[in-house]
């Protein structure tokens, strides 16, 4: 019998894994959606056996979970800055029974090459805030406003403290809006992290890309590899082959 805390307020979702991995959301909060499956998916082919990874950003920690299952990590980090989040995270953890593998800490990114030394990973995966931070009605608080927008952290930050956090060599993921593409790559190549693979993310084959996913090597030499199209629908509306993949379930 599982001794974690769920509270009433919470649901606790089943991934629908191999591994019968679960996760804790508060329905109030930021809930995951399609683009951190994507992630994890993406960033796991470059995950080699034995390796340590971060994710920045890790909100409920269904990056971390789901790396458990898609990749032979030996350990996987979740930093998030909001504590009541992250201790959320570290109790679906602990449910899934994967305290040996995972920890979630309660940090400041800007912070993470302090917190767990330089040159400590050999993979990062980051889900950002997509909206920068312009101004307007936001509630600097709020914790959907924060997993949305960029206010405790922008994509110079985590490409910085990337640069720093990754062995030589080691591997950024990120998956971010097509209209940030240049800022990235800008970003990336002045940090020394060399864009290599892209793929853009696009609702169906008749639709413009929504989404992309893109991986950095630090020190790398340039050469970009631009990978397939990824579409989440097929013309008839229904899920593809390659999404049903990713999720782990039969087409049909």
């Amino acid at each position: 019998m599982k001794k974690t805390i769920i509270h009433s307020y919470e649901r606790l979702d089943d991934l629908q894994t191999k591994t019968n991995l679960h996760l804790i959301q508060n329905p109030k909060w930021f809930c995951f959606g399609v683009d951190a499956v994507l992630l994890a998916d993406f960033a796991s082919a470059s995950i080699k056996v034995h390796a340590e990874v971060l994710d920045l950003c890790c909100g409920n920690g269904i990056i971390p979970l789901l790396l458990t299952e898609k990749s032979a990590a030996d350990r996987i980090t979740g930093l998030e800055i909001q504590e009541p989040v992250a201790e959320m995270a570290s109790r679906s953890v602990e449910w899934n029974g994967l305290l040996d593998r995972v920890k979630i800490e309660c940090g400041d990114l800007k912070e993470a090459d302090a917190i767990f030394g330089k040159e400590s990973f050999d993979n990062i995966t980051c889900n950002p805030p997509y909206k920068e931070n312009n101004g307007g009605l936001k509630n600097a608080t709020d914790t959907m406003t924060i997993a949305r927008h960029e206010i405790l952290c922008n994509l110079e930050d985590i490409i910085s403290v990337s640069a720093k956090c990754l062995k030589p060599y080691g591997k950024l993921c990120m998956i971010h809006r097509p209209e940030r593409l240049i800022d990235i790559i800008c970003l990336m190549r002045a940090a020394r992290i060399e864009p290599k693979r892209l793929k853009f993310v696009h609702p169906s084959p008749s639709k413009t890309a929504t989404m992309i996913l893109i991986e950095g090597a630090k020190f790398g030499k340039p050469k970009l590899f631009l990978e397939p199209p990824l579409y989440v629908h097929d013309e008839k509306g229904n899920y593809t082959e390659e999404i049903n993949r990713i999720y782990g379930r039969t087409s049909g």
